[in-house]
């Protein structure tokens, strides 16, 4: 089951980036912010054609997290920063340097390499209140924290870093208790499902989670929203697998390796920022077909 756990992470992965690249090119066209530029947004086809990626990738996930443990299936979702700027990059036209591909590798490397070392296993799908309520409220917090330290005025680069940590955050706290509530479902039916608090919670801090990405794709470069995104999604994550459900990990020398490809996955997404700066712009093949003959 841990195998199919991990094709459903990775797909759940690429359809996120998918997801994410439509709206940062429909979010980049307006000037608001909030819920007027949801309400904005809601009316945008490339933001509609994001949303289905988001849901998408959503089911992905949920797949995902009832046949594995959250502190295997959350980290894998670090394949959609590679993913996004490969679907971003034609998206709006733009070519990936060469070199680029170094970050590519790098993150997929070294998250095999952090994985299979550290071999996540014995989950469980639920907690106590003693354990919930000190996790919920370490969340809120940091979410509430960046979200006041993103105010208007400040450089866009941190502003839209801030806003995708407090996504980020949002977004491991949602699948935590999607876990959860998956499990319930799963463990007692339907009617256990509808009446599990967690089912309401996932979905009240996913909104909270889809409405701050938004006004950080909105407030600054993808370079300083999607790595924040997805690599403090991917930590948040491992945090709470651990702590909140009990996951476990191997210790001992298995940290020389799992060391080894967090700095791997590190040094990609430093390599992937960099190229995202240096994206070239791909000629428009049709304007170029009609100015041959002259």
């Amino acid at each position: 089951m841990i195998e199919l756990a991990a094709a459903f992470a990775v797909a759940g992965a690429a359809s996120n980036a998918v997801g994410t690249a439509f709206q940062r090119k429909a979010a980049a066209a307006s000037s608001r912010g909030g819920i007027r530029l949801l309400a904005e947004l809601v009316r945008r086809p490339f933001w509609v054609l994001g949303m289905i990626g988001v849901v998408g990738a959503a089911l992905f996930q949920s797949l995902a997290l009832v046949n594995g443990p959250l502190a295997l299936v959350q980290p894998l979702f670090i394949l959609e920063l590679p993913f996004a700027l490969l679907v971003a990059a034609p998206l709006m036209h733009r070519r990936l340097p060469h070199w680029g591909w170094w970050g590519v590798a790098g993150c997929v490397l070294g998250l095999a390499m952090l994985l299979a070392a550290a071999a996540p296993h014995g989950a469980l799908d639920q907690a106590p209140l003693s354990r919930w309520i000190p996790a919920l409220s370490l969340c809120v917090g940091a979410m509430a924290g960046c979200v006041l330290l993103a105010t208007p005025g400040r450089p866009a680069a941190r502003r839209a870093a801030l806003l995708a940590a407090a996504s980020a955050t949002g977004n491991a706290l949602t699948a935590a208790l999607l876990k959860s509530a998956s499990g319930t479902f799963a463990d007692e039916g339907f009617l256990a499902f509808l009446r599990s608090w967690q089912t309401y919670g996932f979905a009240l801090a996913g909104v909270a989670a889809v409405l701050l990405l938004e006004n950080a794709l909105q407030a600054g470069p993808l370079v300083a929203a999607q790595p924040a995104l997805t690599i403090g999604d991917a930590m948040v994550s491992l945090v709470l697998g651990i702590a909140l459900l009990r996951e476990q990990v191997r210790t001992g020398w298995w940290l020389v390796p799992q060391a080894c490809g967090a700095l791997l996955i590190v040094a990609g997404v430093l390599v992937l920022s960099r190229a995202v700066q240096h994206i070239a712009v791909v000629p428009d093949a049709t304007a170029k077909g009609e100015e041959a003959p002259g």
